[in-house]
């Protein structure tokens, strides 16, 4: 297929042009980064968003891909000399995969089988006979007797039948129109069954739910064949399809026979039902098994994707000293203070849990700490040992009895994936002088101050918002998670003087070793003045800075611009337009006010047309004077901060309370209240009014702040569950 054909093909599947997709697969095949596409290159794409794009280049990837496979099939069949012009063609109209794997299966080098063994002696004429069901007349044994030869093992009139209905056998596993049949069967009618192995141990009873489990393949939750899956490969359980033989049996006569008159009639039916048996059936379970895997693994990718934006794209809790505590019993709580700038400031170890449960002392060196750095916020991470540290810093804080001058509170903080990140590289070389334990904690506060910033340095797997994110398709996980990780980044844009390198490696343009050279260039030359600057970082070229200027903030620039996401291709006519409606650039943001004003009712298609720009590119330009350094996430709520500790004890059915929302799974979310155990609020419940909820995702999201009512109270069990009221304050 050519590439104007492949182009065709993306271009009706997308409902998008043709010619937009020429346009993007050219700039992705030049290293053009989605997010640059998505924002500086609109006018050239039809305005396509970066869901849209990476539709278009996941597309690209697969018919690529598609081409490369037809190109290794044709390639073999010819070397077999058995490539017809019509075969040729319909190898290259194929836009399956597995159709042309269909196609592809009677030419495909195979080991040694019943099939190719009968063909050695001989008995491929035998088999057409059978096969072609036009030998009206004659005794079979007799017409098999003409292919007994004791040289070639063949020593009678059965085993020549016998041989010749494995011919036959595989014929029928070939068929494409066989295949086909059987799989909408199976897809339609199947179900899969599971029991627990006599054997096996589940202590936790985490797979009783399938120790007798049956559904229609059809009804099939992602999140059970996943659980399936597991169950299975840890031995716990056993899967089977259940499929109804007879009635797939007699799809395959329907497929295979012509005529029921032929006197190998009980000969093809009992090759038929071989066929079936020992080679249709575990091949086609098989696949059958992966396609389930496989969707269930997309929708698990997708809904980890959809988990971590939201998680990313929390807001900042910006200028307050925070207070980290990466809670413990043994090892006692690791206690770390950053400034608002997120620098490490004092830290250490204090003992409020058991089994020591010296609170007093650790009071002591709390208030020290809170008083000698002016702290306002204790972030706690929400590990082993976590809620009895929060009873101790929920006493202290009422202890302080805080002025109106001082406002100290605390919040629990997710700390998934913190030892990760205290454990590698990057943190050893920040603060080489620090255990891995007490970097921890430095980690928990600064995800307080910018959730963004501090979670992109770790493996997005560790982070805790998935589901089953280890049974997945891990090339594909890690592909869609990055995409995710970039799209926050560059949607929140980076401030070039401060980033870490591991921000700024998912700044479009900029690899991981140009993200440490840049953080060298910082350390050796100093703070970049302006955006240009950037091109005397070593691997910086035009292209590279083309990439990621428009992405990257300087608050301290002496050109107001390089603070916004205007590109510095647009400066010019950003300049213009400021001059056309009298707005001083220089005095921006104090300007912003005014811009709106005097942007109101503008005709856009005008004037861009005078700037020299696209519309798109002047609703940017805008929208960033209007806004200048604007965070995305400015308008979001912010996390729910305490001075008091709840328990399960103060809670009661049909209390309403404000709580925050930590996973989003398919059958519900988990929401902090405040107490030890989350509460779940079930989909069952989560449209207020009640009614079915078919994508927990519609309604909420990570980190959001609901307003629930307690509908269930398990105090033995530690279970909460929950009603949505409506969205928090």
């Amino acid at each position: 297929m050519t590439d104007s054909a492949i182009f065709q093909t993306i271009a009706e599947k997308l409902s998008l042009s043709s010619n937009q997709i020429q346009t993007v697969a050219a700039m992705l095949d030049d290293g053009a980064t989605i997010p640059f596409i998505a924002r500086y290159r609109q006018e050239r794409t039809g305005e396509l968003d970066e869901e849209q794009l990476r539709a278009i280049r996941d597309e690209l990837d697969f018919q690529r891909l598609l081409e490369d496979r037809k190109a290794t099939i044709l390639k073999t069949i010819a070397d077999q000399d058995k490539l017809t012009d019509e075969l040729e063609a319909e190898i290259k109209a194929c836009t399956d995969l597995k159709k042309l794997e269909d196609i592809y299966l009677p030419y495909k080098p195979k080991r040694k089988t019943k099939a190719s063994v009968a063909k050695e002696k001989g008995l491929e004429p035998l088999a057409t006979q059978i096969w072609e069901q036009q030998t009206f007349k004659g005794d079979p044994e007799k017409i098999a007797a003409e292919y007994v030869d004791e040289e070639k093992e063949v020593a009678d009139t059965e085993a020549a039948l016998k041989g010749a209905m494995d011919i036959v056998a595989e014929w029928v596993n070939e068929s494409g129109e066989v295949r086909d049949v059987l799989r909408k069967q199976f897809k339609e009618h199947g179900a899969i069954k599971s029991k627990k192995a006599k054997s096996a141990e589940d202590e936790k009873q985490v797979y009783q739910a399938y120790y007798e489990f049956s559904n229609k393949i059809k009804h099939l939750r992602p999140h059970q064949i996943l659980a399936l899956n597991r169950g299975e490969r840890e031995g716990v359980l056993i899967v089977e399809l259940d499929i109804w033989e007879e009635k797939a049996l007699e799809l395959i006569d329907d497929a295979v026979m012509d005529n029921e008159n032929h006197i190998f009639i009980d000969y093809l039916e009992d090759a038929i039902e071989d066929a079936y048996k020992r080679l249709l059936f575990p091949a086609l379970e098989r696949e059958l098994r992966n396609d389930l895997t496989e969707m269930a693994s997309a929708h698990a990718i997708e809904t980890f994707a959809t988990n971590l934006k939201n998680l990313l794209m929390q807001p900042p809790i910006a200028s307050k000293t925070v207070m980290g505590i990466d809670p413990g019993y043994r090892t006692g709580c690791k206690v770390a203070v950053v400034d608002p700038t997120g620098k490490y400031l004092e830290g250490g170890t204090i003992f409020p849990t058991p089994p020591f449960s010296k609170i007093a002392e650790s009071k002591k060196v709390m208030n020290a700490l809170i008083d000698k750095y002016d702290v306002s916020l204790i972030a706690i991470g929400n590990g082993t040992g976590a809620r009895e540290t929060e009873a101790v810093v929920a006493e202290m804080i009422q202890e302080r009895q805080p002025s109106e001058t001082e406002e100290l509170a605390y919040l629990i903080v997710d700390e998934a994936g913190a030892s990760v990140y205290s454990a590698s590289k990057e943190a050893r070389e920040e603060f080489p002088d620090l255990d891995a334990a007490q970097r921890g904690n430095i980690s928990i506060a600064r995800r307080v101050q910018d959730p963004l910033a501090e979670l992109v340095k770790i493996d997005p797997k560790s982070i805790g918002v998935g589901l089953y994110q280890h049974d997945v398709n891990q090339r594909e996980l890690i592909q869609k998670l990055d995409d995710v990780v970039e799209s926050c980044v560059n949607s929140v844009g980076v401030n070039l003087n401060t980033a870490s390198a591991e921000l700024l490696t998912y700044v479009s343009g900029l690899s991981r070793s140009v993200a440490r050279k840049v953080v060298e260039y910082r350390n050796e030359v100093g703070t970049f003045t302006d955006r240009s600057k950037l091109t005397e970082v070593a691997g910086v070229g035009a292209f590279r800075f083309e990439q990621a200027a428009g992405f990257l903030r300087l608050p301290e620039s002496s050109n107001p611009l390089d603070n916004t996401a205007i590109h510095p291709e647009s400066y010019d006519a950003t300049r213009k337009l400021c001059e056309e409606f009298g707005i001083d650039i220089n005095k921006l943001p104090d300007e912003k006010d005014i811009a709106a004003e005097k942007f109101k009712n503008l005709d856009y298609e005008k004037t861009a047309e005078k700037i020299g720009i696209g519309v798109p590119t002047l609703e940017l330009i805008i929208e960033n004077l209007q806004k200048p350094g604007r965070d995305p996430r400015e308008s979001l709520a912010k996390p729910i901060l305490r001075q008091d500790i709840m328990t399960m004890d103060d809670l009661s059915v049909g209390q309403l309370l404000e709580g925050t929302v930590r996973n989003v799974v398919d059958f519900g979310a988990f929401v902090d209240l405040g107490v030890k155990q989350d509460g779940l609020l079930h989909v069952s419940n989560m449209k207020p009014g009640g009614g079915k909820v078919r994508d927990p995702h519609a309604h909420v999201a990570v980190g959001d702040i609901i307003k629930v009512e307690i509908e269930s109270l398990d105090k033995e069990r530690d279970r909460i569950g929950l009603k949505l009221v409506g969205k928090g304050s």
